[in-house]
């Protein structure tokens, strides 16, 4: 199926917000209290590309919790139509996306052009947010050691922390955003 039929299949960015749960609050607060940046010559320039937005995403990712609210920031000034895929409804398309060819990373925006065809690529995450995350996950036992899920969700509870409160993430997001769409 071509980007443009997946296009079509995916939900509008309501719909998507609409079936927040868990994460609801945090995404709601960082869509809130991001501050987008005064770069009208940017959005300008992004408006004349007439791109579409195909992003594949869950609700309850924290990933997604982080980089849609920003997405969809630039995507109000740029113009730039976004339609939303669950992965795990949509693993034909995601399994072209693998982050290190292994690992159904989420989210994934990619960025089609009036016919169709694939002009850029995003995702799963800014540097900065790599980073930090990277940064959290040392010391953490191995799958099998029986603290893992106990340490693991010690790290999911800082890291949605960071995710909701960070500024400096949040522009971090923007930034590599914006140098995607800018690159296109």
């Amino acid at each position: 199926m071509g980007l443009n039929k997946w296009f079509e299949k995916g939900l509008t960015a309501e719909t998507y917000k609409a079936d927040l749960d868990a994460h609801k609050d945090n995404f709601n607060h960082v869509y809130n209290n991001f501050e987008i940046p005064n770069d009208e010559a940017f959005f300008q320039a992004a408006k004349e590309k007439n791109l579409r937005v195909i992003a594949l995403a869950e609700v309850w990712c924290g990933h997604c919790m982080l980089n849609i609210p920003i997405l969809l920031h630039i995507l109000e000034k740029t113009e730039i139509p976004v339609r939303f895929l669950r992965r795990d409804e949509n693993l034909e398309l995601m399994d072209q996306y693998l982050t290190n060819g292994k690992s159904r990373t989420i989210p994934i925006f990619i960025f089609i052009d009036e016919d169709g065809n694939e002009v850029g690529k995003w995702g799963p995450w800014a540097p900065a947010t790599k980073e930090l995350v990277d940064e959290l996950k040392v010391g953490l036992p191995p799958k099998e050691a029986e603290d893992y899920q106990e340490q693991f969700q010690k790290l999911i509870k800082a890291s949605t922390k960071e995710f909701t409160e960070n500024e400096k993430l949040w522009n971090g997001v923007y930034e590599s955003i914006k140098t995607t769409i800018s690159n296109i």
